[in-house]
């Protein structure tokens, strides 16, 4: 969609990394995404981790280096993945705009998308839809 055209970059936590970079680099869909710069929050991966394959890749250790990187120069960066990572940057304040893919499933249970940390003040407004 327009969210993936729009993107300069692509930020990633290491398990949505490595369940990408393992079947992305040989994809035709989404082809900008291969040199696409990302960027992969972990304080475990490591250099040899990272895939030559499917663009420029650099590891981010914690989340005040994704908010240094958020305040240089460049375009909108795409979150793929990662409940956990999304929370974090939430409650960080780091997320300027949501585009939430809804697929029909109703589960009993899993992942909060959304963190309770600020619950009163997380005030979403709606943009745009399409069905």
């Amino acid at each position: 969609g327009r969210e993936q055209q729009e993107a300069t970059a692509m930020l990633l936590r290491r398990a949505s990394y490595q369940a990408f970079s393992a079947v992305w680099p040989g994809m035709d869909d989404f082809a900008d995404y291969k040199v696409m710069p990302k960027y992969v929050v972990s304080t475990t991966l490591t250099e040899d981790d990272l895939v030559s394959d499917w663009g420029p890749t650099t590891i981010l250790r914690s989340l005040d280096e994704v908010a240094e990187l958020k305040k240089t120069e460049g375009g909108p960066v795409i979150v793929h993945g990662s409940a956990a990572l999304n929370r974090g940057l939430s409650d960080a304040g780091l997320i300027d705009r949501y585009h939430l893919l809804v697929f029909p499933l109703l589960l009993g249970a899993g992942k909060r998308l959304f963190s309770d940390t600020d619950k009163d003040t997380q005030k979403l407004r709606l943009v745009e839809h399409e069905t």
